[in-house]
């Protein structure tokens, strides 16, 4: 099979299309011919040696799939040869092929895009343990999800409002991302550029705050979080676009008697994955099926392509997700 390996940590120029074995499915695992792989800033980390792999997991970037099952390992259940799927990996998602567990696959609904389907499972899983569970988001509450347009923030606003969320704020940074996030269901989007995102929320909250904001920024927005978040708010953070050190001042956490948390993904023990993805499954998933949560994605490029991907990912221009499409993934799309 082809796949994109990382020759040495650096620029998007290590990255290369190199021929490898195809992977064996371990116990509990199928293999999966790829259509389309996910990118996420996670890949950009790790291509710059800031992100490894977890100990067993495959040393290619790829924290997401979508494809059809071409094999079957020991003891698999609930997965059959043929079935089209959407999976969360640990790694190896930029190639060919690629094994991942049965219990972190997601089956695509019929007439859903099979390469389309690749956008969601990183993002689903991501929003889910973090606004459900960590978050501990309910109905009418209120939420703030930066980054809106981005491929976690744009699947951020629409599950927000699945789970019942009454007031939706989104920041984003340009006029065609602010009409994005406005048509995934944002009451409000701000201009982070340009406007006041404390003031904004808690203005249009009668100075009482959101409940719940989900955060990727960090640097120096911790400060503003806490600021906007009403008594008893919950602050998650999943990224730290603008630095992870932070200087703060932090009485109102006490005062306010905030809560202060966040997660990554990619190291979970597989159970947790498994139980998150079943928790995607029963709440969310069935609004893909239906069409009530949508990926976006406006920008796909070939697998062997995937140097020209991250450069185009780390000039910020881009809305929703970016798929990186294989051989087989660009044949369905014809």
């Amino acid at each position: 099979m082809t796949a994109v390996e990382i020759a040495g940590f650096g620029g998007p120029e290590v990255l290369r299309a190199v021929p490898r074995p195809l992977p064996v499915p371990a116990a509990g695992e199928v293999l999966i011919r790829v259509a389309a792989a996910g990118m996420n800033r996670g890949d950009l980390l790790q291509r710059q040696g800031l992100y490894p792999p977890p100990p067993g997991a495959s040393d290619l970037p790829g924290l997401e799939a979508s494809g059809v099952v071409a094999a079957l390992g020991p003891g698999v259940e609930g997965v059959a040869l043929g079935d089209r799927v959407a999976a969360l990996l640990a790694g190896g998602g930029y190639a060919e092929f690629c094994a991942a567990p049965a219990a972190q696959c997601l089956p695509v609904p019929d007439g859903f895009d099979l390469t389309t389907a690749a956008a969601l499972p990183e993002a689903l899983c991501t929003v889910w343990t973090n606004l459900a569970e960590r978050g501990r988001l309910r109905g009418g509450e209120s939420v703030l999800i930066h980054g809106g347009a981005s491929g976690i923030g744009s699947v951020a606003i629409q599950a927000a409002r699945l789970l019942g969320a009454a007031r939706v704020f989104a920041t984003a940074g340009a006029p065609d991302k602010l009409r994005l996030c406005a048509e995934l269901g944002a009451d409000r989007a701000i201009d982070h550029r340009a406007e006041d995102f404390v003031g904004i929320v808690l203005n249009a909250t009668c100075g009482r705050g959101v409940d719940v904001i989900l955060d990727m920024v960090g640097g120096d927005y911790l400060e503003r979080n806490i600021a906007a978040l009403a008594v008893e708010g919950r602050l998650v953070h999943i990224s730290f676009l603008a630095g992870s050190r932070i200087c703060a001042e932090l009485r109102p956490v006490m005062t306010k008697r905030l809560t202060i948390t966040g997660s990554t993904l990619r190291g979970r023990d597989p159970a947790d994955k498994a139980a998150i993805v079943a928790g995607v499954r029963e709440t969310l998933w069935p609004a893909v099926a239906d069409g009530r949560l949508r990926a976006v994605v406006e920008h796909g490029f070939a697998l062997e392509d995937a140097a020209d991907a991250h450069r185009f990912m780390h000039e910020g221009r881009h809305r929703g997700k970016i798929l990186l499409r294989t051989r087989f993934g660009r044949d369905l799309s014809r």
